[in-house]
């Protein structure tokens, strides 16, 4: 029998504010975190993850970290977390906090915070940090307040919100200290409805008008459900399928309508501008290169929300999760009159057109299609920012989404390592490769020793050209005298087997191939590093972009 003097309450207990911004991320599906801890809250919410049963993986730079906790988001689908310190670890970390704010990832960033009595001392390491990140954050927050679940309620709601991405949290020891009475579970948001009624008509009058349309995925179409009911839309209509480089692999391949990626520029003209309709489907402009849009047709703009700066005025578009709308928009869609042949000629042209011409040695292309030969397309891909990107995204074979991970939004370097990190960590089973270039590596090399701490699945293939190839194709271009952007290549293999990878350096096909197939029978972290010739990169991306 209950007491009397407690029967009908409801018992509490109080726990602090580090447990409870750790129990909340636990519940939309936390599952590890990441970063390089300073001396202030980061270790409560390290202890806190502990002793909830979540892992902490130390980076070896903030931004890394960052990357890795937005690579996580993207594949799990819940919240990212990674940390640091105060001053020179917030600015550390702001590239992988742009990266997932353009990349639209929802991880938080907890940086320590300066408490009252640090003030007193503002000439050492202090600036407003809140207004330093508030620009590549979408909220911004302290946690000081009467009610902090419901701030972190917020900051939830804020990451998943479309365009998503990441939050900031400045948090001191003392507030990450504080006790709080423990709140009830946070409420699950209803869900958002499709598009209305109205726009929905004007979609099928625009379907029903058109011949040959073309659908181009983007981003937003690798979310949940979305890739799915894009395939239905692109088996149905019997169209052309083009995908960004993030929206690799939500039409496979392999699949007979796949007509190669879509970037804004020259080599997926041919397709696209033979349509008399262009879909976008869960296409961010974010995605696309600096250039004006290209084409006349009408354009449909399926997407999660509607991007107000963007390269083209759709002649109709449809806003809310897209994969509801589609099914509302799929009743009565009719074939359209392309045949097989024709979209198997423009993905043709595709390849045609990244194709390295007959040249003696290793290209790009060969170093991407005997891997993915050796790894039969099993582990994610992770890419770098650089001029191997366009042989790596282009001949990897992606089947569903997430194969293949980019920074595309921000395009920034040293993203594979940790990205690959990531997503080898996630899925222990399935692996990871990383394709870099020399100058994105020497950004980030470190991260090997993580790889090596955590015995990830993870081999990174270095594409050793002794040059910032991306920038010196520019130089190139402008017809310009060398400027520095060549170096002598560093023995990559060396360093990796110091930092407790397995390693080899090569520069034939027979080598290449046989140190393929050895880390791909590796479930332990491993390098490659491939000498090569940089010929060849300028007439590609002209190929590519024009």
């Amino acid at each position: 029998m209950p007491d009397s003097q407690t029967a009908g309450k409801t018992s509490t207990h109080s726990l602090t504010v580090a447990e409870l911004l750790v129990s909340r991320l636990k519940e939309a599906g936390l599952q590890r975190l990441f970063g390089v801890p300073g001396g202030g809250s980061s270790m409560d919410l390290i202890d806190a993850a502990r002793r909830d049963g979540i892992g902490f993986v130390l980076s070896r730079r903030e931004d890394s970290g960052m990357v890795m906790a937005a690579v996580t988001a993207l594949l799990s689908g819940a919240p990212g977390l990674a940390l640091g310190t105060k001053g020179p670890g917030v600015t550390s970390s702001a590239n992988g906090i742009a990266s997932a704010y353009l990349d639209r990832a929802p991880a938080l960033y907890v940086s320590d915070g300066f408490g009252a009595d640090e003030l007193n001392y503002v000439s050492h390491q202090y600036f407003d940090q809140g207004a330093v990140l508030g620009p590549i954050t979408k909220q911004v927050s302290l946690l000081n307040g009467d009610d902090p679940a419901a701030e972190i309620d917020m900051l939830i709601a804020a990451m998943r919100d479309a365009p998503k991405g990441p939050c900031y949290v400045e948090l001191t020891g003392a507030v990450a200290r504080r006790e709080v009475v423990a709140p009830a579970a946070s409420t699950p948001q209803g869900l958002r409805s499709a598009a209305n009624a109205d726009a929905l008509g004007q979609a099928h009058a625009l379907l029903a008008q058109a011949k040959r349309p073309v659908v181009v995925a983007g981003l937003e179409a690798a979310i949940g459900d979305n890739a799915a009911a894009i395939r239905k839309l692109v088996d149905t209509l019997r169209a052309p399928a083009l995908v960004t480089y993030m929206a690799k692999g939500v039409i496979p391949d392999a699949n007979a309508h796949y007509a190669g990626i879509f970037t804004g520029g020259q080599a997926e003209y041919p397709c696209v501008a033979s349509a008399d309709l262009i879909i976008l489907a869960g296409l961010d402009p974010v995605e696309l290169i600096r250039k004006p849009w290209a084409y006349d047709a009408p354009v449909l703009d399926i997407g999660e929300t509607r991007h107000m700066k963007h390269y083209t005025e759709p002649a109709c578009g449809l806003y809310g999760p897209i994969a509801r709308t589609l099914d509302a928009l799929g009743e009565g869609l009719a074939p359209s009159g392309w045949r097989a042949l024709d979209i198997a000629a423009h993905r043709d042209r595709f390849y045609d057109a990244m194709a390295y011409k007959e040249r003696p040695g290793l290209t790009p292309v060969d170093i991407v299609k005997r891997a993915a030969t050796a790894f039969d397309g099993r582990p994610r891909l992770a890419v770098d920012a650089g001029a191997h990107m366009f042989s790596a995204v282009a001949f990897w074979p992606g089947k569903e989404p997430l194969d293949v991970l980019i920074s595309n939004g921000l395009a920034t370097m040293a993203f594979a390592l940790p990205a690959g990190l990531a997503a080898a960590l996630h899925d222990p089973k399935r692996g990871a490769v990383a394709m870099t270039g020399d100058g994105g590596l020497m950004m980030c090399m470190g991260e090997l020793v993580t790889a090596a701490q955590q015995n990830a699945k993870l081999t990174t293939i270095v594409f050793n050209d002794g040059a910032l190839s991306l920038i010196d194709i520019k130089r190139q271009e402008m017809q310009m005298p060398d400027l520095g952007f060549t170096w002598e290549r560093p023995d990559f293999a060396a360093a990796a087997r110091g930092f407790g990878c397995s390693a080899w350096r090569v520069s034939t096909e027979e080598a290449l191939d046989s140190a393929l197939q050895a880390a791909a029978a590796s479930d332990g972290p491993c390098l490659i590093d491939v000498v090569l010739d940089p010929d060849g990169y300028l007439e590609q991306m002209r190929s590519l972009r024009g």
